[in-house]
């Protein structure tokens, strides 16, 4: 059995805070004070539990704020599980409460960026969730010892419409692909200068695609970033 529920306690925000600080590396993401402060302000501070073994662990956690109150919208800051647990449904099902919970606050859409590299996240974001991507920039939070292992922090911004699920496009629509490692994550650990090759290699060819009013309008396993015009 599995439970997600708002961490209401200063002891399940503790618990939070070291389990980002296990899955992010050395550097803090986010800090215990903060997430209180999040937490009581109203915003969506969550943990995934999992209670098969009988005894409780927190095993995941999701931390989102609120945007321009005109907008209607949230920002999701992270939403992480321990390794362990990913390819299981847990965190689609941390995404689709997250969805709910903004639904219930008269929210309608949901922003966050992430690493353009990562082929699981975009798999997930935008195949998966239906989310679409509205930007790239370049060393978006600057080089940091996170998930990015100091390699500069590039990040393609995604926009989740509640309502409205993105589908992807048709392939006789598709006029450009860009491919990505399978796990360049797993790359960073073993060779971290072809990982950064990656990097430069992706802005490289990303930004004059885009630069020619180029959308990224999904993801393929096969084949990468499938572009429209």
């Amino acid at each position: 059995m599995r439970s997600i529920r708002e961490l209401d306690t200063v002891e399940l925000i503790i618990q939070a805070q070291a389990l980002l600080d296990s899955i992010r590396g050395p550097e803090r993401v986010i800090d215990a004070g903060t997430l209180r402060a999040l937490q009581q302000s109203g915003n969506y501070v969550v943990g995934l539990f999992d209670d098969e073994a009988g005894d409780e662990r927190m095993v995941g956690a999701s931390i989102a704020f609120f945007g321009v109150p005109g907008e209607r919208t949230m920002h999701s800051h992270i939403t992480a599980l321990l390794p362990e647990y990913r390819g299981r449904g847990w965190g689609r099902e941390l995404k689709g409460h997250q969805r709910q919970w903004a639904f219930s606050r008269d929210v309608g859409h949901i922003t966050w960026t992430f690493d353009p590299l990562v082929a699981r996240n975009a798999h997930f974001f935008l195949t998966v969730l239906g989310a679409r991507v509205t930007g790239y920039s370049v060393n978006h939070y600057g080089i940091f010892g996170g998930g990015d292992a100091g390699d500069a922090s590039d990040r393609l911004d995604v926009r989740w419409a509640l309502a409205d699920i993105a589908k992807p496009p048709a392939d006789d629509a598709v006029v450009a692909t860009l491919e990505i490692p399978a796990d360049i994550e797993a790359m960073r650990d073993s060779d971290p200068e072809a990982a950064h090759e990656w990097r430069l290699r992706l802005r490289g060819e990303m930004e004059p695609l885009l630069k020619r009013g180029l959308k990224i309008a999904g993801f393929d396993t096969a084949r990468g970033y499938l572009f429209t015009e």
